[in-house]
């Protein structure tokens, strides 16, 4: 089967075109890709969460989803449920604990949701920013069972990236073009 010269060069395109190396990626690699794909989708949903008017933060497409805000809080409060145990930490925000506040349902204005998602980004950062590749193995009780650390972090991105396909969607029903698709 002859491969075509395309798609090499479509393949390049796409490497070259994400962010650069992280920090520390030489001896690191898994836990540096991690950060450097959460950090794709980090500035997705930020910016698309900064894009969105203030009126359309109830839009719901439907009766029985989130409204646009309500997926921007629960993006906060999972991240802070993610992170905090891949850090062995207790979450100091969000509501999927025992005694914690629930940022999706608290909170509803733009301002304070933003604030909540940089919030909850930051914290994230420093967790990525600490992880090695070889404290990514160890492995904590998480959810219904162990999984390691690198993995929680990983699982967090897919999620981010899996509501963020619903953010897509309520942006387009609104006319906006989604950061991802930005040129």
């Amino acid at each position: 089967m002859k491969k075509s010269p395309i798609i090499a060069i479509v393949l390049v395109a796409g490497l070259t075109s994400m962010p650069g190396r992280v920090e520390g990626q030489a001896g690191n690699p898994l836990s540096a890709g991690a950060k450097r794909t959460y950090g794709v989708i980090k500035g997705y949903i930020t910016r698309a969460a900064t894009k969105m008017p203030e009126e359309n933060y109830s839009f719901k497409p439907t009766p029985e989803v989130r409204s646009f805000g309500q997926l921007i809080g629960h993006l906060a409060d999972a991240n802070y449920m993610f992170c905090a145990a891949a850090g062995g930490e207790k979450a100091p925000m969000g509501g999927f604990e025992p005694g914690t506040v629930s940022i999706e349902k608290a909170k509803t204005s733009k301002a304070d949701l933003e604030k909540a998602l940089a919030d909850a980004f930051a914290y994230c950062d420093k967790v990525h920013g600490a992880m090695t590749d070889a404290a990514g193995a160890v492995t904590v009780k998480f959810m219904n069972g162990e999984l390691a650390k690198l993995s929680i972090l990983e699982f967090n991105t897919h999620h981010d990236f899996e509501h963020y396909g619903n953010i897509v969607t309520y942006m387009r029903l609104k006319g906006l073009v989604p950061p991802s698709s930005e040129q």
